[in-house]
């Protein structure tokens, strides 16, 4: 027997009297997401004619960095402050080639605040095509720029990134 639900932030909590558990499922997949467009150049394509598979890591890096300029709070800036977000992981799959002079758009998603570790997913179209031809992750981890070891995720960002989560749950409905 279903007895109430509570909106809690990015899902929903469920409690089931007959189990006396509290069950959260989450609905939210997506919570900020920023897109960013670039054109494929020549240089980018290797002797297939098709954008080589390194290059789309640059493209994770275009959209990454926009994203977090979105935010307000560019690299230079994590960097002037004493953070570093060096890549620790990385993953990509392709699905159908991009070609010279595609105009591009990388999606940067951000579907989790970070403790240690951030996790940024991509997605990339081709102009006017709703199929993703690429996809991927990667990880970060925050470093100390001064002794270069880990560290937690700043709490500055981290609150930069619950405004910006609650404001893009805000304009989908969500509260």
């Amino acid at each position: 027997m279903l007895l109430y639900s509570l909106r809690l932030l990015g899902g929903l909590c469920v409690y089931i009297s007959f189990t006396l558990r509290l069950y959260c499922v989450r609905l939210v997949i997506q919570l900020i997401s920023h897109k960013t467009e670039i054109r494929v150049r020549y240089a980018d394509t290797d002797q297939m004619k098709v954008v080589y598979h390194g290059k789309y890591l640059e493209y994770f890096e275009v959209g990454r960095a926009a994203l977090i300029r979105s935010l307000g709070l560019p690299y230079s800036e994590l960097e002037t402050r004493g953070i570093l977000l060096p890549v620790v992981e990385v993953y990509a799959k392709y699905r159908r080639p991009a070609r010279y002079d595609d105009l591009l758009s990388i999606e940067a998603i951000v579907t989790e605040l970070p403790k240690v570790v951030l996790k940024i997913e991509y997605k990339v179209f081709r102009e006017g095509e709703m199929e993703s031809i690429a996809e991927g992750y990667t990880i970060h981890s925050f470093l100390q720029a001064t002794t270069g070891k880990p560290t937690r995720a700043p709490s500055y960002f981290v609150q930069i990134l619950e405004k910006a989560m609650a404001s893009s749950n805000d304009s989908k409905g969500y509260h």
